[in-house]
C-alpha cells in the first residue's frame, strides 16, 4: 500500500499540473464565474459581504472574531462539498471533478471576499477582486508569480493599486483555475489507493478541502490589512 501510495503521489505531481492547463479558458471562465457569484451571492449563499457582516454582528463588532468565524464557517462548506464530490470512486471522477473545482472556488472566493469586506475594501471593486483572486494562490504561488514577474504584487497591492489592469483579471483566473485543478486532480490521484471503500475517498476530499480553505483563509486574514487612505 505504501509503495503504491508512492507511485500514485509521483503520477499526481507530474500529470495534475499538465492537466490543469490543458483548458486555461475553460477553467478561467469558471474561475471569474465562481467570483462573481461567490462575492454578489449564490443560492443559499448570501453575498460575502452580507454574511460577513452577520458574523461581525453575531460578534460584537469584533472583527478579529467575525474573520475567525467567516474562515470557520467556509472551513466546514468546503469540507462538505468535498466530502459529497468525492465519494462514489475514481470511476465518477471525470463528472464530480468540475463540481469539486468550482464548489471550492466559490467558497473560498466567499470567505476570502468576506475578509477582505470586514478590512474595509470595496468588493465592488475590480481592483479588490484581483486580490482577492490572487489570494486563492496562497503565499507561495504568489511570491513564485511576482518573483517570475508574472504578478506586480501582493493581493494586498493588487487589491490597492491606482490603476485596475483588466488584462490581470484574466491571467489571474487561469492561474487560480491551474491551481484548484492541479490540487485536485492531485488529491484524487493520492487517494486513489484507498477508493476500494468509497467513504475513505469522501473523508480524505473533506478533510483536503477543509485544510486548503483554512490555510486560504489564514492567507487572507494576513494579507488583507485595512486600506490607507490616500492623501
Amino acid at each position: 500500500m505504501g509503495i503504491g501510495k508512492k507511485m500514485v503521489g509521483g503520477m499526481a505531481t507530474k500529470v495534475a499540473p499538465q492537466f490543469a492547463h490543458a483548458a486555461p479558458g475553460v477553467t478561467s471562465r469558471a474561475v471569474l464565474e465562481a467570483l462573481d457569484r461567490a462575492i454578489d451571492g449564490v443560492g443559499p449563499l448570501k453575498p460575502a459581504a452580507v454574511a460577513a457582516e452577520k458574523q461581525l454582528e453575531e460578534q460584537g463588532g469584533d472583527v478579529v472574531k467575525a474573520i475567525r468565524e467567516v474562515i470557520e464557517n467556509n472551513v466546514a462548506l468546503s469540507g462538505g462539498q468535498g466530502f459529497v464530490t468525492n465519494l462514489g470512486g475514481l470511476a465518477t471522477a471525470a463528472v464530480a471533478m468540475p463540481a469539486n473545482v468550482v464548489g471550492l472556488a466559490v467558497i473560498q472566493c466567499r470567505m476570502i471576499a468576506g475578509i477582505a469586506h470586514l478590512r474595509g475594501h470595496d468588493l465592488s471593486d475590480p481592483r479588490v477582486r484581483n486580490g482577492v483572486l490572487a489570494a486563492l494562490l496562497g503565499n507561495e504561488g504568489v511570491d513564485e508569480l511576482i518573483k517570475r514577474k508574472k504578478l506586480p504584487g501582493s493581493p494586498l497591492a493588487l487589491a490597492t493599486a491606482r490603476v485596475h489592469d483588466p488584462d490581470l483579471r484574466t491571467f489571474l483566473a487561469t492561474e487560480v483555475g491551474a491551481f484548484m485543478v492541479s490540487k485536485v486532480a492531485g488529491k484524487r490521484l493520492v487517494s486513489v489507493a484507498g477508493r476500494r471503500i468509497p467513504v475513505v475517498g469522501g473523508v480524505v476530499g473533506a478533510s483536503a478541502d477543509g485544510y486548503s480553505t483554512w490555510r486560504a483563509g489564514r492567507y487572507a486574514d494576513k494579507e488583507f490589512t485595512p486600506p490607507r487612505k490616500r492623501r
